[in-house]
């Protein structure tokens, strides 16, 4: 129990203090530390965050900080996008899926990386003239990012939101509002797929693992939020992309030497099996 209080807790402030990043350790935290399989962790990780994104969308939604435009540009297309991930997600082994999920952390980590480095201006921090990108180019990354979320459970507000200001040409507050919308929508989507197919397989989520980690994790957002008010956001950003590499370094070299291993059992079964039918079909000759 203490376990998952602590990860809980370090999911909401991570939410809290960057707005982005606490799906990104919500399975490692369930699969490492609280002992749940891959999938299981996948599916109440999309559950996690969605709920924990509803509450954080909330004074957005307030405030008007949310492009309702970008959501069904972005969103809708992701939706299928997550669809078809989640469907994937299903059919790969598990070690493969935390090898994925491990690059995808790595990828996260650079564009924290960039975005640390930058200045820190969006585009509606200036008084150029706005040209958004063509909405397929927004529709094609919406399906991208959903797929992306739907196999490994991420997420996805470390890509949408600067997809969002960079293509959708919005100013960092409100593509961080509309970022917690869209990935509402993509995790509601991927969660009821992946629970169709653990329930195939008679298996399913661990409801009381969801609402302990929701419940505490919206808690640790609000702490994450004063927090933020206090800490340097380019030094947060560095710091939490460094964690990312350890973090992804590690699932990458953990579930790959699985893939490995594996791969070399198999290819050994194989051979062995070649041989037995090499000396069946020699024997009749030798007697």
């Amino acid at each position: 129990m203490a376990t998952i209080l602590i990860g809980s807790l370090l999911i909401g402030i991570t939410l809290g203090l960057l707005g982005s990043g606490g799906s990104a350790i919500t399975v490692p935290i369930l699969v490492y530390l609280v002992g749940h399989g891959a999938k299981e962790s996948i599916a109440e990780s999309m559950a996690i965050v969605g709920l924990i994104s509803i509450a954080a969308a909330v004074p957005y939604a307030n405030a008007k900080q949310i492009d309702w435009r970008s959501v069904a540009y972005f969103g809708l297309p992701g939706m299928v996008g997550t669809f078809v991930g989640a469907w994937l997600g299903g059919l790969a082994a598990e070690a493969l899926q935390l090898v994925v999920f491990g690059s995808v952390l790595l990828a996260a980590a650079y564009i924290m990386f960039r975005r640390a480095k930058g200045s820190g201006i969006s585009p509606g921090d200036t008084d150029e003239p706005i040209h958004r990108a063509p909405i397929w180019q927004v529709m094609l990354e919406g399906i991208v990012v959903g797929t992306v979320t739907g196999f490994v459970g991420v997420g996805g507000g470390f890509l949408i939101v600067p997809a969002l200001v960079i293509l959708g040409k919005l100013p960092m507050r409100l593509a961080i509002g509309t970022s917690l919308v869209i990935i509402i929508i993509n995790a509601c989507v991927g969660f009821a797929k992946y629970e169709h197919y653990l329930l195939a397989h008679e298996m399913t989520v661990n409801w009381q693992t969801i609402m302990i980690f929701t419940s505490v994790g919206v808690f640790g957002s609000i702490i994450g939020r004063k927090i933020n008010a206090r800490m340097n956001q380019q030094v947060l950003r560095t710091v939490f992309a460094g964690f990312l590499v350890l973090l992804g370094g590690f699932v990458i070299f953990h579930e790959g030497s699985k893939l490995v291993a594996t791969k070399t059992h198999a290819v050994t079964e194989i051979n062995i099996n070649s041989m037995n039918d090499a000396d069946f079909k020699i024997s009749p000759h030798i007697i």
